[in-house]
């Protein structure tokens, strides 16, 4: 074995550093959205427009994104050449939005049809906000997950059965209007919910709602519970329980009316009071991190 090759062999490999943002979609323009489509939202979609220097490098691909892909795939290159990218996958590193930029980019260097390579941590290089031409996400909430299929593949009877297992697990859940980033779903017959990524950092909106809970306006109306709040890439989402029956459009004017409370305590500055500061103790103790 010559001097050269033997030196290769025992080098050391470069490990890898992950990187953690705790923010990992700021700067964009729909970050709650972003957020919501990350952790809450069981089946929807929405185009990426990317910006021209990626597309002259790689040439003019569709770039789908998607809450889940088969198998929590990163991505796929499908057989017509179009890009779908997954949000919620099995293996991230600590930046969501550089694990994301990696999947897209090596879908779009992946000859269409064959598997897309996705490495477990990405490395230090391109994030979301290099590639997107950024703006509102165009967010199709969908019924089942036939979009992710070709015309060809819709026709293999093993894809047919994987597709139906996972239109099954997807949970009734409606886009809100009253609010940005703002989704009703049904997670048992008796039992609803209405979760809200809000856009303010973690401390203000944490005050705000301390200052609402406070003044007891924190529900949405009668029969309704504030049940707590995940925390989730650096964003609030305060989750309210409501009766089951109902469908989503039947709260709009209830949310529209405390997104206006919150507007407007969210102006108020200066130290909480004691009722606040009780019950932003209170509230902290209902927090769920979710990463």
């Amino acid at each position: 074995m010559s001097k050269r090759r033997k030196s290769r062999e025992t080098a050391p490999k470069t490990k890898v550093r992950d990187i953690f943002v705790a923010r990992p979609f700021e700067g964009l323009a729909d970050e709650p959205e972003w957020v919501a489509l990350r952790e809450l939202v069981p089946a929807a979609s929405a185009p990426l427009a990317l910006k021209p220097e990626i597309v002259e490098e790689y040439g003019d691909r569709s770039v789908t994104l998607s809450t889940v892909l088969p198998m929590a795939w990163p991505a796929m290159s499908r057989r017509d050449g179009k890009v779908l990218i997954g949000l919620q996958r099995h293996v991230q590193s600590g930046d969501v939005s550089r694990d994301l930029a990696v999947a897209i980019l090596n879908a779009l260097a992946t000859e269409p049809g064959n598997t897309v390579s996705v490495p477990a941590l990405p490395g230090e290089g391109l994030r979301l906000q290099d590639l997107l031409v950024d703006g509102s996400l165009e967010i199709t909430m969908q019924d089942g997950f036939e979009y992710w299929l070709d015309v060809d593949q819709m026709q293999d009877a093993t894809v047919k059965a994987s597709l139906e297992r996972a239109n099954a697990s997807i949970y009734p859940t409606v886009r809100m209007a009253a609010a940005k980033a703002a989704y009703w779903c049904r997670v048992a017959p008796d039992k609803s919910h209405i979760r809200w990524v809000l856009s303010e950092p973690e401390d203000r909106a944490l005050d705000t709602l301390s200052r609402l809970s406070a003044a007891g306006e924190l529900l949405l109306g009668e029969d309704t519970k504030f049940a707590g709040m995940f925390r989730a890439h650096g964003l609030l989402v305060p989750v309210w329980d409501i009766p089951g029956e109902p469908e989503g459009a039947e709260f709009e004017a209830a949310l529209a009316d405390f997104a206006k409370r919150y507007a407007d305590t969210l102006a108020v500055d200066g130290p909480l009071d004691a009722a606040a500061r009780r019950a932003k103790q209170g509230l902290i103790g209902r927090q769920l991190t979710l990463r």
